[in-house]
C-alpha cells in the first residue's frame, strides 16, 4: 500500500475514533474514490502516490465546483460543507502556487518556447510542454492555461 494511501486510512480511523463526522465523511469517499480508480480497466492495481495525489485533487476539485453550485443555487449551508470536506482534502495535496509564481514559471516557459522557435496563440502547446511537469499538481489546469494565454497575449 502506497505511503498517503496508508495515511489516509490511519486519518480516518483517528476521526472516526475522536468521531469527527466531516472528516471520516470526507476521507471514506475519498478512499473510496480511490479504490474505484484501482479497480477501474482491465485489472485490478496499487495506485502510486502521485495517482492518489491525482485523485484527491480530482475530489478537491469536485468539492469547489459543488460549493459554487450551490451558492447559486442559494444553499449557504451545503456550500459551507463542500468548502470545509475541500479543507479537508486540501491538507493532503502539494501547496498551490501563488499567482506571482506560477506567473514567474509561466513567463520562464515561454522564453523557452520562443528559443525553440514556437510564436503567437500556437505557442500554447509548446508552452503547456514545458511548464506542467514544472508545476505538476500545484496548480489547477485552468489556472495555469490561463496564465499561459495571458502570458502570450502580453
Amino acid at each position: 500500500m502506497t505511503s498517503l494511501k496508508s495515511t489516509l486510512k490511519d486519518d480516518l480511523t483517528t476521526a472516526i475514533k475522536e468521531r469527527d463526522e466531516l472528516r471520516s465523511a470526507t476521507l471514506r469517499m475519498t478512499l473510496a474514490a480511490i479504490t474505484t480508480e484501482e479497480v477501474a480497466g482491465k485489472s485490478a492495481r496499487e495506485l502510486s502516490d502521485e495517482e492518489v495525489r491525482k485523485v484527491i485533487a480530482r475530489e478537491a476539485k469536485k468539492r469547489r465546483e459543488a460549493a459554487e453550485a450551490f451558492d447559486k443555487g442559494g444553499r449557504a449551508e451545503q456550500a459551507e460543507r463542500e468548502r470545509a470536506e475541500g479543507e479537508v482534502l486540501a491538507a493532503y495535496l502539494p501547496k498551490q502556487l501563488s499567482d506571482e509564481e506560477l506567473d514567474a514559471l509561466v513567463a520562464d516557459a515561454v522564453a523557452e518556447a520562443r528559443a525553440g522557435g514556437a510564436e503567437g496563440p500556437r505557442a500554447m502547446g509548446a508552452v503547456m510542454k514545458i511548464v506542467n511537469p514544472k508545476i505538476a499538481g500545484r496548480a489547477e489546469g485552468g489556472r495555469v492555461a490561463a496564465a499561459v494565454k495571458r502570458a502570450l497575449a502580453g
